[in-house]
């Protein structure tokens, strides 16, 4: 009776956001306010309907329902309650699922935090939100319905869940990872719905700018951690493998970066107008573009879901239409606004709009070598491998780049300013970071390295320009207290989001370079030297887990320099229902370093193969992520966006009931 109930609450939400895409619509048409007024409660409606059919879901699961196909062939009896209240979302039906009930959510809220807007742009926006979730319900009815049946032949147990994926990453990251993909369908419905509206002014960016940092900041957040995940899970060490898919994520963070500055831009000047729009259509197209990739069976990777191809179709045809319409009524909208802000040739306009053009080229650097392999594959011209050698050879010269005009830009004034008032704030800033980054790596390692300098060079020319500005701030306040206390919490997470991408700058920097690895063959009492640590295997012990058995290495730890002494514990896993054997890496985390180690093969005679890896800095890959969407965050609680009313001569037109 549970999964009907939940098949059941599908079909009520897909008939509210029918109503909810037409009847707001057509009352902004015809002038009926209370038409106007029914995207409110259909909004609220979808997403009740839709928190009770994953609720069914979810009960299914932790009943153990597996006459439902979806719980039969990813959850098992034997499953921990935690992994299977998960595991709703660790495969293709549930996900889509989880990112209908997210998109409503974000829906739901958008109508209900823009009570004070003008009643006609809240209902294009509720409008067009309803259309985007209206698709996906008819994804989910048509061609991954959760609640399909095994009626009568129900198996006695399920397959269980994908062992890779019994693990707390994923109960993490790809609802982290959704929020921020979904939440920018907020700021693709603003920028439609001020497209149809033909008013491209600075208030439409004015309201969808806190709707853009929160979901850029959850996006930050979701790639960190499929970034972390990846790096203790996967065994290998490394965090980050421009996998197809890690690339799908990267795509709209790299254009919702350019959206943030844009949004500013437009709103503090009023120029960049097209410009925002277009990076507000292309970044929540390219979040359908990565569910594209995840879920049509046109990639192999672990993080995958389907192989399906007419669920591909189906994605495929939901992003040409969205893309097609978006980008033909911008066409049509776009040439009307006016462009009448000018700007120097060195001003904080000029730069970020450079800083926007690099993102692009960054994008459009990542999107080639992810699609056009995949090209080749669908025309039968042949398999190619597009691996890290081409993107490190082109994205990290575009982020060096990228990193000499942010650390420009804050201490640049708007419309123009002088090259040699320029040079007189920040030359002494340039010098500190030339020469830091220069004699950094020989105080650390002893031993010179260009690319570490360039990479320290890169994140100290972002902050020690930022250190001038505040100070600089804080002296034209008359005294420092004074200084601090008048900045705005805008302004402080602009200074925590630059300075979250060179903390993550140094950690990328130092581990890539840093790194030491070695894999070798240990038994009971073998000793084994790296960077310093001396690895002693004490014993190997046995032990059943919930749904699988291990085998237990306890790897004593002595630290050469003052002879303390840790024990780490790294397993190799055997999954009961599967078969399948996994390894369970041993950490011992650290501010300034990780010792890692992750148990191989049984080679026989009480012998394993160990991969052993000590990898400096590697946790500021992630804190920096921290930082950077803690800023994003920061920024929004700024009092004026607070100050959602309209301002005088903005009001709504009059609306007849």
């Amino acid at each position: 009776m549970i999964p009907e109930v939940g098949h059941f609450a599908l079909m009520m939400a897909l008939v509210m956001a029918i109503i909810q895409a037409v009847v707001p619509l057509a009352g902004v048409a015809t002038r009926r306010s209370l038409w106007m007024a029914y995207g409110a409660p259909m909004a609220a409606g979808q997403f009740v309907f839709l928190a009770l059919a994953y609720l069914c879901l979810s009960a299914s699961y932790l009943l153990d329902d597996f006459s439902v196909a979806n719980v039969a062939n990813n959850s098992n009896s034997l499953l921990p309650w935690y992994y299977k209240a998960s595991a709703v979302w660790g495969n293709h039906e549930g996900s889509v699922l989880l990112w209908s009930l997210m998109l409503a959510g974000w829906g739901f809220a958008a109508s209900a935090f823009s009570t004070s807007l003008p009643r006609d742009m809240v209902a294009r926006v509720q409008s067009v939100m309803a259309m985007v979730s209206a698709g996906f319900l008819l994804f989910i009815l048509l061609t991954s319905n959760p609640f399909e049946r095994l009626l009568p032949n129900v198996p006695a147990d399920g397959a269980d869940l994908n062992p890779l994926l019994q693990d707390f990453g994923l109960v993490v990251h790809p609802p982290m990872l959704y929020m921020g993909y979904v939440g920018f369908s907020v700021v693709f419905a603003f920028a439609i719905a001020a497209l149809m509206g033909g008013r491209l002014d600075a208030a439409w960016t004015r309201w969808a700018r806190p709707w853009a940092n929160v979901a850029w900041a959850f996006l930050t957040v979701g790639i960190a951690l499929g970034s972390w995940w990846a790096y203790y899970e996967l065994g290998w060490g490394g965090w980050w493998f421009w996998d197809p898919v890690e690339n799908a994520s990267l795509l709209p963070w790299l254009t919702g970066t350019a959206l943030l500055h844009s949004l500013a831009v437009t709103e503090k000047r009023g120029s960049f107008k097209s410009w925002t729009v277009l990076l507000a259509i292309s970044t929540f197209s390219l979040s359908l573009m990565g569910t594209f990739l995840v879920r049509s069976g046109v990639l192999t990777s672990v993080h995958a879901f389907a192989n399906d191809p007419s669920r591909g179709f189906f994605i495929l045809v939901l992003l040409g239409v969205t893309v097609t319409l978006s980008l033909l009524l911008f066409a049509l909208r776009a040439p009307r606004v006016s462009h009448r802000v000018g700007f120097g040739w060195l001003s904080r306009d000029s730069l970020l709009l450079v800083n926007n053009l690099l993102l692009v080229i960054m994008t459009v650097t990542v999107l080639l070598g992810t699609l056009y392999p995949l090209i080749l594959d669908s025309l039968n011209l042949g398999k190619i491998s597009v691996g890290p050698p081409y993107f490190n050879a082109l994205f990290v010269p575009l982020t060096v780049l990228l990193c000499a005009f942010m650390g420009l830009g804050p201490s640049a004034r708007w419309k123009r300013m002088g090259a040699r008032e320029l040079t007189t704030k920040l030359w002494l800033a340039g010098a500190g970071a030339l020469v830091i980054g220069v004699l950094a790596p020989l105080l650390y390692a002893g031993q010179w390295n260009l690319w570490v300098s360039l990479g320290l060079v890169a994140a100290l020319w972002i902050v020690l320009p930022l250190v001038r500005d505040v100070i600089d701030k804080c002296r034209h306040a008359g005294s420092l207290g004074r200084g601090l206390a008048r900045l705005s919490p805008a302004y402080w997470g602009m200074v925590l989001g630059h300075l979250g991408l060179a903390v993550t700058l140094v950690g990328v920097t130092v581990v890539s370079n840093y790194n030491v690895e070695r894999n070798v063959r240990m038994a009971p009492d073998v000793t084994v030297e790296v960077a310093g640590y001396q690895f002693t295997m004490r014993e190997l012990t046995s032990r059943r887990g919930p749904n699988f058995l291990a085998d237990t290495s306890l790897i004593e730890v002595r630290r050469g320099g003052d002879g303390r002494t840790f024990m780490m514990h790294p397993e190799k896993r055997l999954y009961l229902a599967t078969g399948m054997p996994m390894t369970q890496v041993a950490l011992r985390p650290g501010l300034f370093r990780d010792l890692y180690v992750a148990m191989g093969e049984d080679l026989g005679g009480g012998s394993y193969a160990m991969r052993i890896q000590y990898k400096p800095f590697v946790r500021w890959l992630w804190l920096g992520a921290l930082l950077m969407a803690a800023g994003a965050v920061l920024a929004v609680i700024d009092k004026r966006y607070r100050r959602v009313a309209t301002r005088r001569g903005a009001a709504t037109r009059r609306v007849t009931p």
